[in-house]
């Protein structure tokens, strides 16, 4: 069986990342497949540059690992790139990343910053569609915007998948999550906040939703 593994926004919680990863390997054994990370690494939680050099470097030797942009990483890099952005980036949370590097945003790496732009806005395989908000039903799939890729809320109750395929998503926080519906997931459990991190697993040969979860705790951040 080829598997798929999601995890959803992390927000600068290493602690509840390196624990969701060493689960997922401990659930898998010696099995491998892909590891789908849903986007907002940074901003709000503490330990946003870990997480940052975490994901850079091999968080999942001998998976194959796709980390996907979420909405708070595009503002990261739109207010390090254009100074006019800083002010509403740091009231999202994104002062918690300048402190994670030391107090100053001139010590973000350069590299740092271009990793983050140069994130994918999405993932498919032949059964699902994985991004970090969610897609606009009645615009082709080739045509997202980005806007609606990284900034979509779903409308209450609202169970679609996209034609014909599961969406996986995270980005609209519900702490008792995650939501599971007949055509999407909403994986997003606040987890920053909550220190409550859940991660699907999908089989890759079969469509439809998640087939388990591992749920991997921490401290609440208040």
């Amino acid at each position: 069986m080829a598997i798929t593994y999601v995890i959803p926004d992390i927000h600068g919680r290493v602690d509840l990342l390196r624990d969701g990863l060493a689960s997922i390997a401990a659930q898998a054994r010696s099995r491998t497949g892909t590891i789908v990370a849903l986007g907002d690494y940074v901003d709000k939680g503490p330990d946003n540059k870990a997480v940052i050099d975490l994901l850079r470097g091999e968080p999942a030797p001998g998976w194959v690992f796709i980390a996907l942009k979420g909405n708070h990483d595009a503002m990261m890099v739109e207010a390090l790139r254009q100074p006019s952005k800083m002010a509403a980036w740091l009231d999202k949370g994104g002062d918690a990343v300048i402190a994670s590097y030391g107090g100053d945003a001139s010590r973000v790496p350069k590299a740092d910053i271009d990793w983050l732009a140069e994130l994918p806005l999405m993932h498919t395989d032949r059964h699902r569609i994985y991004v970090h908000a969610g897609l606009d039903l009645d615009v082709p799939l080739d045509q997202q915007t980005e806007r609606t890729l990284l900034w979509k809320r779903y409308p209450e109750g609202s169970t679609s998948g996209f034609d014909g395929r599961y969406v996986v998503h995270g980005h609209d926080s519900f702490p008792d999550g995650p939501k599971i519906f007949e055509g999407r997931a909403n994986l997003d459990t606040r987890a920053w906040r909550t220190g409550r991190l859940v991660i699907a697993l999908f089989d890759d040969d079969r469509g439809g939703g998640p087939i388990d979860f591992i749920e991997v705790s921490g401290p609440a951040n208040r």
